[in-house]
């Protein structure tokens, strides 16, 4: 019994082609999240030294047009909550800690 090996070519890459975008494109999408966690951030820095005291590198996300913010030991947990109170709002997370991030590059 000979077998012959099928002709099957692996596919490579994704499956979604990626976004093209321009470099002024590229650039406004970052303009719009700096600004945007430029608005957080104000009530990340209130809450921050209260939570950093007993929620040590737990998360919290926050939806700045309220003001309210969600803290959570998983950051999914803490956004979803966030999505259930405000469903059509976006939010920013940060981690509690002293820099506000989980690391650096």
């Amino acid at each position: 019994m000979t077998g012959t090996k099928p002709n099957r070519t692996a596919k490579r890459g994704r499956i979604f082609p990626e976004i093209q975008w321009t470099k002024e494109q590229q650039t406004q999408w970052k303009n719009e999240r700096e600004e945007f966690r430029k608005r957080c951030q104000p009530i990340f820095d209130k809450v921050k030294s209260e939570l950093i005291e007993t929620h040590y590198n737990w998360f919290v996300a926050v939806e700045p047009n309220s003001g309210e913010y969600f803290v959570d030991k998983d950051l999914e947990v803490a956004s979803q909550r966030c999505r259930e109170k405000h469903p059509d709002k976006k939010h920013h997370a940060f981690r509690i800690n002293e820099t506000g991030v989980c690391g650096t590059i």
